[in-house]
């Protein structure tokens, strides 16, 4: 268990890392460019939705489902800038931190969902997986957005 809980801690900081040269290049970008919708790129379209829902998809699984937490959701109307965006992120992190504690007494634990009126259970280890990754999706989608905006794209890899 110890040894899952430090592999965890290490890939998490891993995507703080790439994180924040995302965040750091989203500075760049203009506020008209951030909030810019594109019908082309799901959830709202702009590199600030994006942002927001890939906050919003850590406060619900990691922060209501497998923390028990009453969270209030980051909103796409109150976070127009990116210190805002940030602030949330901190938020994230705190989350995640307190999340990838439950690797140290436990692999097996399974959260309890309901999702679509459907109720299941997932594994620490599976939902640690599924936020990362859809992380790494829409960080995709961001940058790649920005280039249609006229943005060169920064090198968000884990290994850059």
């Amino acid at each position: 268990m110890e040894a899952t809980f430090k592999y965890a801690t290490e890939q998490y900081r891993m995507v703080l890392e790439s994180r924040q040269v995302l965040l750091d290049y989203c500075k760049t970008v203009s506020q008209t460019d951030l909030v810019n919708e594109n019908s082309s790129f799901g959830r709202g379209g702009s590199i600030k939705n994006l942002l927001v829902h890939i906050a919003n998809v850590y406060e619900f699984w990691i922060g209501q489902k497998a923390l028990g937490k009453n969270i209030v959701f980051t909103s796409n109307q109150l976070n127009n800038n990116i210190t805002d965006i940030i602030a949330a992120f901190d938020q994230v992190d705190t989350f995640m931190t307190e999340f990838i504690e439950m690797f140290r007494t436990t692999e097996e634990k399974e959260i309890r969902y309901e999702l679509n009126g459907i109720s299941n259970t997932v594994s620490i280890l599976k939902l640690f997986t599924h936020v990362l990754t859809h992380e790494f999706h829409h960080k995709g989608q961001i940058l790649s957005l920005s280039r249609h905006l006229g943005y060169v794209p920064v090198d968000t890899d884990i290994i850059r």
